[in-house]
């Protein structure tokens, strides 16, 4: 792992333009999606080398339902193909498994399957892949006040460190970096509470042809920045590190 330079813990990931690349190529929907696949393991790895500890990516909106049927189905079953075929490699390389979204609303092979590699990777030390799946951030803070109430807290209890506590994931950090690509600079519901202060980098680079090149280059302008929570900002605040 690079040590050099300093960079984000969690990176969140708005893959956009698996379909755009494909129709560039005059193939289905599902050949843009096969190629982002492989975009997510470059980029997995990438991250992993470069110290940073955990990569969510947006595999399946909550929204996403709503795409034709015959999509969804190739989605769904290139999912499960993916975690099959991928796991073993992942797994090696000690990256831990976690998957943010709905399940109830998956079938139970994918459930099964979901939670043998989460289980399976516990474990592992070396980064986290947190897989956002059937995810919504609207929908994940419904469900983290839905568990609160069910966890019996008086009004008096609910703040801040308690709903976060009920989230999918409580125990990732807050997003420091969203990459969204294909040119696009709206969040779509991806991470609302985990990302409130994180930076945004925008890239035209459509998701397939995303690499470590891409990645480097967004690193690269995140460590430029100077982050403000709230306050003026602070020399200590800049991410850039002297040499």
């Amino acid at each position: 792992m690079q040590a050099s330079v300093r960079v984000p813990r969690h990176v969140g990931i708005i893959m956009d333009g698996n379909g755009r690349w494909a129709r560039g190529r005059n193939r289905p929907h599902s050949f843009g999606h096969r190629a982002g696949v492989r975009a997510i393991k470059r980029v997995m790895y990438g991250c992993e080398e470069r110290g940073i500890e955990v990569l969510s990516v947006y595999a399946f909106s909550t929204e996403n339902w709503t795409r034709p049927r015959a999509e969804v189905r190739a989605l769904m079953r290139l999912f499960h193909e993916t975690l099959e075929r991928e796991f073993d490699e992942i797994h090696a390389r000690g990256i831990r498994i976690v998957v943010s979204g709905r399940r109830a609303e998956l079938s139970p092979r994918m459930r099964e399957r979901i939670a043998d590699a989460e289980v399976r990777t516990s474990e592992n030390r070396n980064g986290t892949l947190n897989v956002c799946l059937n995810y919504g951030g609207r929908a994940e803070l419904v469900d983290a006040v839905r568990s609160l109430l069910a966890s019996g807290v008086s009004a008096e209890e609910v703040d801040e460190k308690a709903l976060a506590a009920h989230l999918y994931q409580p125990q990732l950090p807050d997003v420091d970096l969203i990459i969204r690509t294909a040119g696009e600079s709206r969040m779509s519901n991806f991470m609302l509470w985990q990302a409130y202060y994180a930076e945004l980098c925008v890239t035209e680079t459509l998701w397939p042809d995303f690499d470590v090149a891409d990645l480097d280059q967004v690193l690269s302008e995140y460590r430029g920045r100077v982050r403000r929570f709230g306050g003026r900002p602070d020399v200590s605040a800049r991410l850039e590190l002297s040499s």
